[in-house]
């Protein structure tokens, strides 16, 4: 039996579950964006250039992106709830150990170890979701991991800068990630049973069917243009506001982690809004292609409003940048779990997850290499905006109807197959 009910109304069930992971993708935020909060205070301690911190920044995202297909085949291979708390686990125990550590070449390759354990959460939040919620609650259950995303930075800049400032960025990194594996109780005493759809197995999608298919490279184009403005934000908004806007460490906590408080009240309405739009008849093509062209585009408008204009309005459109982006984000998800469907959402977040995260790599080591180069933010925030723009032409334009594919279904050989 799944979670999913006759109503809109979300159960009680319903929402433990989405607490649960909306928790978990906050706490995976604030793991994957601590070192940007931290990047000045290791900058100076370990003489690092722009370039190189640049590349320490991108050095999670490799593996990030490169597990994604392996993530998306395990949570469709075995049981969803498992897969998910092992590699929670495993991020956790990296962040902890990321404290320790001393030089570049040590920290490169925990965050690379970082970006394995992070690599089943969003095919994992794909798959619940596919599996427990129905069309017409998909809305606010995406809107549930974007809110998550957005306050795990916004609790990082705020909480993040203020304790670094006082006690270093050390005792910060492992007190958090030691802290974290206290989620793990919980998740194991709630997480949603396995439903009978598990029990088959979907002859998809393989890699050249995946290949093959129109919306497949559609959701992972936008994914990658909304997941670059993201990054974007998380490596280098501390910097910005430090080096370019010259706001004291509290200050920039302030109004980083402001923007994405403003980020996560933007993700529960459109998630919302969707959701009554789609049950009062309107088509998911319509409604989520609003939402991801119209979000996309509205963030490009204020990312050349944010570069250009005096500090103090910067700060009214840099939240701009980030409610538009956010109201984008609370419906790219629901896209993928309509066209995949239940029995196939974890591995098309996989590939999908895996081509759009490459813009993890090249927005933070793009912008340190630009900036090495200029001197300053403005040709970052172009660049940007330029590739919002393109996001929203692959949403609106290129996509085609928000339907599932049909996938052959073949049955298993047993229960052992299950992964319970």
């Amino acid at each position: 039996m799944t979670l999913a009910g006759a109503t809109s109304r979300l159960s009680f069930t319903h929402l433990v579950v989405l607490l649960l992971l909306g928790i978990s993708v906050f706490i995976n935020y604030i793991d994957r964006g601590n070192l940007s909060i931290a990047a000045p205070m290791v900058q100076d301690e370990l003489r690092l250039s722009a370039t190189q911190l640049g590349f320490l920044l991108s050095a999670f995202f490799w593996t990030y992106a490169a597990f994604q297909p392996i993530a998306g085949w395990l949570v469709d291979r075995f049981d969803v709830n498992w897969v998910l708390a092992v590699g929670f686990s495993l991020w956790s125990a990296a962040t902890a150990c990321t404290g320790i550590l001393h030089g570049f070449a040590a920290l490169a390759a925990v965050r690379l170890l970082l970006g394995m354990g992070e690599s089943v959460a969003y095919p994992s939040y794909s798959k619940i979701l596919a599996l427990h919620f129905p069309e017409h609650q998909r809305g606010r259950a995406n809107s549930a991991i974007t809110i998550g995303q957005t306050c795990g930075p916004a609790a990082g800049m705020f909480l993040g800068a203020m304790l670094m400032s006082r006690f270093g960025w050390r005792p910060f990194f492992i007190v958090l990630g030691l802290g974290s594996l206290l989620w793990l109780a919980p998740w194991l005493r709630w997480k949603p049973p396995l439903p009978r759809v598990a029990a088959e197995l979907v002859d998809a999608p393989s890699l050249l069917q995946f290949a093959g298919l129109r919306a497949a490279w559609a959701t992972c184009g936008g994914l990658f243009c909304a997941n670059y403005i993201s990054y974007f934000f998380i490596t280098w908004m501390p910097s910005y506001l430090l080096r370019e806007r010259h706001f004291s460490p509290d200050k920039m906590g302030m109004v980083a982690g402001g923007s994405y408080l403003a980020a996560a009240a933007s993700a529960a309405v459109a998630g919302r809004l969707a959701d009554r739009w789609t049950a009062r008849g309107a088509t998911p093509t319509l409604v989520r292609k609003t939402f991801t062209g119209g979000g996309l585009l509205c963030a490009a408008v204020f990312l050349i409003a944010c570069v250009l204009s005096p500090p103090g309005l910067s700060i009214v459109m840099l939240m701009g940048v980030t409610m538009s982006w956010a109201a984008c984000g609370a419906n790219i998800w629901a896209i993928t779990q309509t066209v995949a469907g239940p029995s196939a959402a974890g591995r098309w977040t996989g590939m999908q997850n895996c081509i759009g995260n490459f813009a993890g790599v090249v927005a933070p080591a793009l912008t340190g290499y630009v900036l090495d180069r200029t001197g300053n933010f403005f040709l970052p925030f172009l660049v940007a905006a330029v590739v919002c723009v393109l996001g929203t032409v692959i949403w609106v334009v290129i996509l085609g109807p928000v339907q599932q594919v049909s996938w052959r279904i073949v049955p298993k050989a047993g229960p052992a197959d299950v992964g319970v």
